[in-house]
């Protein structure tokens, strides 16, 4: 049994094969998008975050609104750069999202990847210290933001304020509790992977992970799953772990699927580089009649280490067309596989 949720890019365009051509429409789409999803059965509606680009950025404002109009979807991210983010600012608002949906956030964070415009953070008002990456910027957030979802005391109350305090140091406010035991981490490499598990963040593995031994893709991020179940269990942690894996599937049910994805199941791994000299491996997509579809998916290690499928949509085509390619995987793929 798997838990089975879409994650999109949330990309607009002005375009005429578009259906997401402005900022505002995608936005509502999106709402629209995990309303259905979760009339369908789906278990989650997760959203990537991408600045300077004309995708979808700010998530809290989006993850309140599906809150509110939703009872029993998860919602959340993936992932959050950590590089981009005040900490305690970010409390506040994942905290009040989380409160709106009544604790179906699953929040998905990063230490960041490569971004549209050099050193975007700096835009933000945001400096590695002296010996410091930015990648280690964007940890060090992580963890101050972890430790901020405790819920403990930390600030000297002002002896003169405008409303009483409570006794002792005072906490960011509001505060959801559970939360913390809700946080993802999404992880390139094996050793990032560790370090969620030691921190006790879920894992969660995309469509690419850094390159470690030069085996299929499905192959090695198996491995780091492994690898991560391991740390998990090695650090003590009283609760279970969870692990994602994001996937492109298509079911081919007629002809317009073909059109749009028929080639796409031709494809298959592929390697290259990121920020500059880091080598990756890219999972391949899946796309074929469902008989055929089925197999392939069989032989996927990956996908059998994880207890969540994120499968990726193209949101521009809109909202119908995405529940179409959502029904046709819970329908005719996931039974077939044993995930439902």
């Amino acid at each position: 049994m798997k838990k089975i949720g879409f994650l999109s890019f949330g990309h607009w365009s002005n375009h005429p094969s578009y259906q997401a051509r402005t900022a505002g429409y995608t936005l509502l789409q999106s709402i629209d998008l995990a309303v259905a999803a979760e009339e369908i059965g789906l278990d989650g509606a997760y959203f990537r975050v991408h600045h300077f680009a004309q995708q979808l950025a700010s998530p809290f404002p989006l993850l309140a609104a599906i809150g509110a109009k939703t009872s029993k979807i998860e919602i959340g991210t993936g992932v959050i750069d950590m590089r981009y983010e005040n900490p305690l600012y970010m409390l506040e608002d994942a905290s009040a999202a989380d409160l709106i949906s009544e604790g179906r956030l699953q929040l998905g964070i990063s230490r960041g990847s490569p971004e549209q415009v050099i050193d975007g953070w700096s835009y933000f008002g945001y400096e590695p210290q002296k010996d410091e990456t930015d990648a280690d910027m964007g940890r060090q957030k992580a963890l101050q933001f972890l430790e901020g979802l405790k819920g403990e005391g930390f600030a000297e109350p002002n002896p003169y304020p405008m409303f009483p305090n409570p006794p002792g140091l005072l906490r960011i406010e509001p505060h959801s509790e559970g939360l913390r035991e809700r946080i993802w981490w999404g992880a390139a490499s094996n050793a990032t992977a560790v370090w969620a598990a030691e921190n006790g963040m879920h894992l969660q593995s995309s469509t690419l992970k850094y390159d470690e031994n030069g085996k299929p893709f499905h192959v090695q991020q198996a491995e780091q799953i492994r690898i991560y179940k391991e740390a998990w269990k090695k650090a003590g942690h009283q609760r279970e772990a969870r692990v994602s894996v994001s996937r492109s599937i298509f079911a081919l049910m007629n002809d317009q699927d073909r059109y749009y994805f028929g080639a796409q199941g031709k494809g298959s791994d592929s390697f290259g580089y990121i920020e500059r000299d880091k080598r990756a491996v890219f999972g391949k997509s899946y796309a074929a009649e469902p008989d055929k579809l089925i197999k392939e998916l069989e032989e996927d290690e990956a996908i059998k280490e994880a207890d969540t499928l994120l499968l990726t949509i193209p949101n521009t085509l809109g909202v119908d067309y995405n529940v179409h390619i959502l029904s046709s995987i819970l329908e005719h793929i996931a039974p077939a596989l044993g995930w439902r």
